[in-house]
């Protein structure tokens, strides 16, 4: 069923979600980093501790979210859509947690490192909770491959929308100078991002929901609904031992950590590589800004190459650019201001457009899961889940391992304000942030490139799911 316009109802209640999400992970991923370390001084040692509680919670978080969704007797965390429902408050409420400090943080305040972790384990607990069912939506709507493509291109327009939350964040608070400013638009965008998913809540719906309608009664009272967890252990381990799983979560955990090391970052490489007499404020704001919204535009862009070639080559293809474009700067060198912004942005578009892409071997995964098992219904948030325990902890180990490395040339005597010291003196900290920005990528490429080849299910885009 369509609405008079052309606007297929389904697919725009699913993409609010993308809408709402897209709002805050773009704010929380760009600036919390940034914030603890420059505006409240997090001491390195309180950020990695922070960054290994969040790194246990992170990769726990995506199973047993799973395991509920899957099996949970509670409707509130059964039906993907109450779930989305439920959550999204609680997921803007997070949202909101790291922006207002608990008092007047001095240099190297404990309470700041607890701040922290309250801050990670709370925005991505609820971030799970909302979006494995969001996830789960998207295997479960339609097993057509066709269907699945428009749910990409609502998907994007919605993130697209919603990516627009960076460049305008960064606009109206000058790229965080003005706090009070940047604190006022955070709880607009938690606001709007609430109703957006409640949105999703109320108005989508699954293929399985009628088929699960009409066996209801009789299951009662033959099963309890719910899988024991050896049941639940001995999935888990089927799952493992897929070979296209294995393949796409080695990859997967290098994109995660390339897109961390990407939105964490890129703000601080380029405030600390090109002057501000070469990029002025407002177009420093455009350039952040565009890193978010040109890989939607990007993404809709090639639906034409996605139903023609598949996702499969697109990956692989963005995997070698990325390659070549990070040894060309790193020939090139630092001193091509103008090339090495645009190659900072290039670099995180291109990695942001193809990480867009990744539900769709996801869902195939689910799809022959449930063939090769003959299931009722399909695992997909356990697939879901078990793909996010072993890719999650690539969040937290990018930033630990930059912060460090930073560290070790000077870095937190650069973001201390009250200190002058001669610019001179960082020499050594601006290449070993040229060098991440070069050699992070193309070893990241290569190790993807190896990953990623032999995966088999390349050519979903013309066989059809029956």
């Amino acid at each position: 069923m369509k609405f008079v316009w052309g606007i297929h109802p389904n697919a725009l209640a699913y993409s609010m979600t993308t809408l709402g999400a897209g709002m805050m992970n773009s704010i929380f991923n760009f600036y919390y980093v940034k914030l603890f370390l420059n505006r409240y001084k997090i001491s390195e040692v309180a950020f990695h501790q922070a960054q290994v509680v969040f790194m246990i919670w992170n990769a726990i978080n995506d199973p047993l979210f799973g395991y509920i969704q899957d099996n949970s007797k509670f409707v509130c965390c059964s039906t993907r859509q109450f779930s989305i429902l439920y959550g999204a408050p609680l997921y803007a409420l997070a949202f909101l947690l790291p922006w207002f400090p608990w008092k007047h943080y001095e240099e190297g305040d404990w309470l700041s490192g607890l701040h922290l972790i309250v801050a990670l384990c709370a925005f991505d607990g609820l971030l799970t909770f909302v979006l494995l069912a969001q996830c789960a939506l998207f295997a479960e709507i339609s097993t057509r491959h066709e269907s699945r493509l428009q749910l990409i291109k609502y998907n994007q327009v919605a993130t697209l929308i919603g990516s627009t939350s960076i460049l305008f964040c960064g606009l109206i608070s000058d790229n965080m100078e003005n706090f009070a400013y940047f604190q006022a638009f955070t709880v607009l965008v938690a606001a709007l991002a609430t109703a957006c998913m409640c949105y999703t809540g109320k108005y989508s719906t699954s293929q399985y929901e009628q088929r699960e309608i009409c066996t209801e009664n009789s299951n009662l009272e033959s099963s309890d609904g719910a899988l024991s967890w050896s049941s639940v252990i001995s999935l888990t381990k089927r799952i493992l031992t897929e070979k296209n799983f294995l393949f796409f979560v080695t990859m997967n955990f290098f994109q995660v950590f390339h897109l961390a090391f990407c939105n964490n970052f890129m703000m601080i490489f380029a405030d600390n590589l090109i002057p501000k007499d070469v990029l002025s404020s407002s177009i420093r704001s455009i350039m952040y800004g565009a890193g978010f919204i040109c890989p939607q535009c990007l993404v809709l862009l090639s639906h034409a190459l996605l139903k023609k070639f598949g996702y499969y080559r697109i990956i692989l293809f963005s995997f070698y650019f990325e390659g070549v474009a990070a040894a060309v700067m790193f020939i090139l060198g630092p001193e091509h201001y103008y090339l090495l912004a645009f190659y900072l942005t290039t670099n995180m578009v291109i990695v942001q457009a193809s990480f867009s892409l990744f539900n769709l071997p996801l869902a195939d995964i689910v799809d022959a899961d449930l063939i090769k098992h003959k299931r009722r219904s399909p695992l997909s948030s356990m697939v879901f889940g078990t793909n996010a325990l072993f890719t999650k902890p690539a969040q937290s180990l990018a930033p630990m391992l930059v912060v460090t490395i930073l560290n070790q040339f000077g870095y937190e005597n650069l973001s201390n304000e009250d200190a002058q010291p001669d610019p001179s003196l960082f020499l050594g900290l601006y290449d070993a942030m040229f060098y991440l920005i070069c050699l992070v990528p193309l070893c990241i490429a290569v190790i993807q490139i190896l990953a990623w080849t032999p995966f088999s299910i390349q050519n979903s885009h013309v066989t059809a799911v029956h």
